[in-house]
């Protein structure tokens, strides 16, 4: 896919009006930004501090709240910044009442659970804001040409990192590099196997390949391609983990922004993923609710690219080679060798660049635990940066590109937090601590307003990559786990050990996973204990008015953190996943060829490296069994393939391919995982979010959660009835 140069009229540094702006606003090289600034910093801080009556209170937060409703409606950039502002009030004025007029606490109960819970509010709206300050305009950056004499493209060594994974997981990612649409006397693909498997190495000289290893394993995936740096030339690097098949378009896609910008370093693609993560499949929301990953890659690293902060993520991105031998290699001092990089790249004044089309896809995590077991080293990997490469300290960095690295790792100090707000409650209902000194009315008029801003102004700003409340749950899985990782890197960056994610298994059978669900079982059960408690508690003193309106709201809370944790322990219930290998929903021409002579024109519903689904003409029905020739186009060319009906039903078939050549499976993944619309549309026919649906959402999965417990509760136990052996004496009769 030869593309042609627009002109030489681009920046060669682009930066939008907005950051240049920002930029002089923070260091005042415009005294009128920098007025402007004072004047908006001394409005906030009236807006924040402003006593106001009950009633008055009451007005102003309704009157703010339909403001951003109504903005809510418009269209445009513009709208959003003045629904960030108006959250920022009600978040302000909520948290300077929290300090200042519900901290005096009489017991020393009060005080322990009332500062825990002020602390882990405060960490919340300093996230939220620092969110806002992120993603408040995302660049959008459009691919950026090459020239059109393929002449002056420059050379790429590709890399393929791999260490215990199977040849059967490795081999797409291998084909779809052979077939980059790519000058090949000016591109090198490396398979880096740290395993040093001799299957790896006939495979690559099979298919014509560097099969590149070393003698140790120091330093894992960062250490693997700092070798690969020593034996190789080109002048970028295009890194991909060997389960992410890239497009046959990444190159000429990324590479063009390289020209234009000579401080360029690191352009990223998202990690796209074609198999439904543990949450996706034991929830049922696969390609109905953004996954976890979305909202990073589908707006965060947007946002970032407008404060040249983008992350490096380890796959599917471009460096330049000259930029990171310059920084000694890929960093090594971290399990997030990626984040790293991109810090040390960012202290040397080099920018780089973000493109949300994704250009490569992969395998998700399969099992719950191997999903937890990868944020686990996020965390402990964003923790250690923040110990001994701290963003707000050093040189080199302006601040915008500081506020984005400092919310990127506080975002993983999220564990304690979030377990404080799932039994905050709690300490009211067993013990009757009271944690906010305050009724319980005035409580709601400073945050109710608070939570619904930030929720109406998130599902504006996230409503493509994150349903409303679903963070929560994600937080509550992983919160039990990140917690100890995070604080003891927090103490000794140097404890743990990278793990590797194990990618390609499967689940042969349903079952639930009590181990890992611990956690949230136990505060299920602690949130169930308190709720009935709480229904004692109103019945006794049902005549004192505000210990049933404190009661009410600590059940209200209880009620939602017991939904919450439903979803949460749903999650743990793992899907059976008996397939190797994963379908890929497209729809694109195909051709079938019978034994008789006949052909059919049809289109595919999916396709997989075993087969592919196929929607048949009215009428037309075609025996299991049957011999069939699949024919697939890439641009005039027609690629044939020998299967087996291996499915049937009314206007439907599966095509089990038979045996394949080497040279029929580069075919395949060339015509299908390779595409360079593969991985266009993927979210199309998603529902949009609004707060209201997305948390009767999240209610109806946590109430299915909870009755799904009692149902996996019930057959284990009859299943490990069944199992006990018989009693030899009670089995004895009369002769």
């Amino acid at each position: 896919m030869s593309t042609a140069s627009s002109g030489n009229d681009a920046p060669a540094n682009p930066t939008s009006r907005l950051e240049r702006f920002a930029d002089s606003w923070i260091w005042g090289v415009r005294p009128l930004s920098f007025l402007l600034t004072l004047f908006a910093l001394a409005a906030l801080c009236f807006v924040f501090t402003v006593p106001l009556a009950f009633t008055q209170q009451l007005v102003f937060a309704t009157c703010c709240f339909v403001c951003a409703l109504l903005f809510r409606r418009l269209e445009g950039q513009y709208a959003t910044l003045v629904m960030i502002m108006l959250s920022i009030a009600a978040s302000g004025r909520y948290m300077y009442w929290r300090l200042t007029a519900t901290t005096y606490w009489e017991h020393p109960l009060d005080a322990i659970w009332g500062l825990l819970l002020v602390a882990a509010e405060l960490y919340s709206t300093v996230v939220l804001l620092l969110g806002y300050f992120q993603t408040a305009w995302p660049l959008k950056r459009k691919p950026m040409p090459l020239p059109a004499s393929r002449d002056a493209w420059p050379t790429v060594d590709v890399f393929i990192p791999t260490y215990n994974e199977p040849l059967s997981v490795v081999k797409p990612t291998i084909f779809a590099a052979l077939a980059l649409d790519y000058p090949h006397d000016k591109l090198s693909i490396h398979v880096l196997d740290d395993g040093r498997r001799p299957e790896f190495r006939a495979f690559c000289e099979e298919v014509g390949v560097n099969w590149t290893i070393r003698t140790h394993n120091r330093h894992a995936k960062a250490g693997n391609i700092n070798e690969a740096l020593k034996i190789t030339n080109g002048e970028y690097l295009a890194i991909f983990d060997c389960d992410h098949i890239p497009t046959r378009s990444f190159l000429q896609i990324g590479l063009g922004w390289f020209l234009r910008d000579k401080l360029l370093s690191m352009l990223q693609t998202p990690h796209h993923f074609f198999s439904a993560d543990p949450f996706e499949r034991n929830l049922g929301t696969f390609r109905k609710v953004p996954n976890e990953g979305e909202l990073f890659y589908g707006l965060v690293q947007d946002g970032n690219d407008l404060w040249n902060a983008t992350f490096f993520c380890g796959s599917c991105a471009l460096l330049r080679r000259s930029m990171v031998e310059e920084i000694g290699g890929i960093a090594v001092e971290t399990v997030t060798e990626d984040a790293h990089t991109a810090l040390k790249l960012h202290r040397l004044g080099y920018t780089t660049a973000y493109l949300a089309i994704p250009q490569a896809a992969g395998l998700a995590t399969e099992s719950l635990s191997g999903h937890i077991g990868q944020r686990i080293r996020w965390a402990r990997g964003m923790t250690q940066i923040f110990r001994i490469d701290n963003p707000l300290t050093g040189r080199g960095l302006k601040i915008g590109q500081r506020l984005c690295y400092l919310n990127a790792m506080m975002h993983f100090f999220y564990g304690i937090p979030r377990l404080v707000f799932l039994t905050a409650p709690l300490s009211y209902l067993f013990f009757g601590a009271h944690v906010i000194e305050a009724a319980a009315s005035t409580i709601a008029i400073f945050a109710l307003p608070h939570m619904m801003h930030a929720s109406i102004t998130n599902s504006r700003m996230q409503r493509a990559f994150r349903h409303s409340f679903w963070a929560e749950v994600y937080e509550s899985v992983l919160a039990s786990y990140i917690t100890a990782p995070t604080l003891l890197a927090l103490i000794n960056p140097k404890l743990g050990k990278f793990n590797v994610t194990a990618k390609g298994g499967n689940i042969s059978d349903d079952y639930f996973d009590w181990s890992i669900s611990r956690p949230y079982l136990i505060l299920l059960m602690l949130n169930l204990l308190g709720f009935v408690v709480g229904i004692v508690h109103i019945w006794l003193n049902w005549g004192v008015r505000s210990e049933v309106q404190t009661t009410l709201l600590n059940l209200a809370w209880t009620g939602y953190n017991m939904l919450i944790l439903g979803a949460s322990v749903a999650a743990a219930s793992e899907r059976r996943q008996i397939r190797t290998v994963h379908r890929v929903a497209m729809k694109m021409p195909v051709m079938l060829r019978f034994a008789t002579g006949r052909t059919l024109a049809c289109e595919t519903i999916d396709y997989s490296e075993g087969g592919v689904g196929v929607i048949l003409p009215a009428a037309i029905e075609v025996p299991m069994h049957e011999r069939v020739t699949v024919s697939l186009f890439r641009g005039d060319e027609e690629y044939a393939f020998p299967a087996t009906v291996g499915f049937t039903a009314p206007g439907r078939v599966g095509l089990r391919f038979s045996a394949l050549s080497r040279e029929q499976e580069f075919e395949f993944v060339k015509t299908t995982f390779a595409r360079a619309d593969a991985w266009t549309g993927w979210a199309e026919g998603r529902q949009a979010d609004t707060p209201l649906r997305g948390l009767s959402h999240v209610l109806l999965v946590g109430t299915r959660g909870i009755a799904g417990l009692f149902e996996h509760l019930y057959n284990d136990l009859r299943s490990w009835m069944g199992s006990r052996p018989a009693d030899v004496k009670k089995l004895k009769t009369k002769d």
